[in-house]
């Protein structure tokens, strides 16, 4: 790295004619620029600048090794400069980790304005409901649902998701009438695999009744839309976020069990790698997946 330093010291040199003026413009004393120069050519071993009381003219080696210096100092300024542009303008790709259930119109229609006003900007997006290291797969964002116990990420609160517990009719039929939490011990659960619910459940009774129902998984996915498929096969029962399954129940195909109670709300997340400054790309996605999903 102090090479690197060197050569732009003597690009700079020579493009401003002197130590004097050269020391000017980088903030150093001429000594400081000079002795930085005898370094650099008792490093390469090599004159690289002849040295009168009037001026200062280049070697032959010198002015081949200017070239390079140039060169060197060309490319990062344009690195700095792309850096610059990358903090300041939403350009590039915005990788985003998203839950399976957040696949419908709520994300297109958050991210959509953004890719529109910003056409330097393009979108990847990978759905699934286990969790994935961020750092590892390079993922700009996430939305995340439920506690957030990573203190190496930043997490924003945006909402609060409602599951119910739900099943098709056809299962129902199966069944006895479920009327109390203890009834849910003899029904067949569907479970998220990626909630760790495997043992217990807490719910919530309507009037602020508190019960802790132990459960077993016969069908356990890491995905919630094979969980919501078996559900409407009439596999079982299943816990669902109302408001992915407002279809399903207004028309019939599914059908709350045990109006009433319900888990506690979990929170939704929009979840960053904790960094100094984020690219300007992550800060509008961040804005615009907040204002939109605030909204819905």
């Amino acid at each position: 790295m102090e090479q690197l330093k060197r050569m732009a010291i003597f690009a700079t040199v020579v493009e401003r004619g002197s130590m004097v003026a050269a020391a000017e413009v980088l903030g150093m004393t001429a000594s400081a620029v000079s002795q930085q120069i005898r370094k650099l050519e008792q490093s390469t071993q090599v004159s690289l600048l002849h040295r009168t009381t009037r001026k200062l003219t280049l070697t032959e080696a010198g002015a081949g090794f200017y070239q390079s210096s140039a060169q060197v100092m060309a490319l990062a300024q344009e690195a700095e400069q792309r850096l610059a542009e990358m903090r300041d303008a939403a350009v590039g790709e915005l990788r985003i980790a998203v839950p399976v259930g957040f696949s419908g119109r709520h994300l297109s229609d958050a991210l959509s304005p953004l890719l529109q006003a910003h056409k330097g900007l393009s979108v990847q997006l990978f759905f699934q409901d286990e969790r994935i290291d961020l750092v590892e797969k390079r993922i700009d964002l996430a939305i995340r649902v439920g506690p957030q116990q990573d203190s190496s990420l930043v997490a924003r609160h945006i909402g609060d998701a409602v599951f119910i517990l739900c099943a098709a009719p056809s299962y129902l039929l199966t069944q006895p009438q479920i009327t109390r939490p203890e009834n849910l011990l003899d029904v067949t659960w569907l479970l998220l695999s990626t909630t760790q619910m495997h043992e217990s459940l807490k719910l919530l009774g309507p009037n602020g009744q508190t019960e802790n129902i132990r459960i077993e998984g016969r069908v356990a996915c890491n995905n919630l839309l094979a969980v919501r498929n078996f559900t409407l096969a009439g596999m079982g029962v299943s816990l669902q976020p109302r408001h992915e399954i407002t279809d399903e129940l207004a028309s019939g195909q599914l059908r709350e069990v045990l109006p009433g109670w319900q888990m506690p709300p979990l929170g939704i997340y929009i979840v960053t790698p904790r960094r100094d400054v984020q690219p300007a790309k992550v800060r509008y996605a961040v804005e615009a997946l907040r204002r939109h999903l605030l909204a819905n």
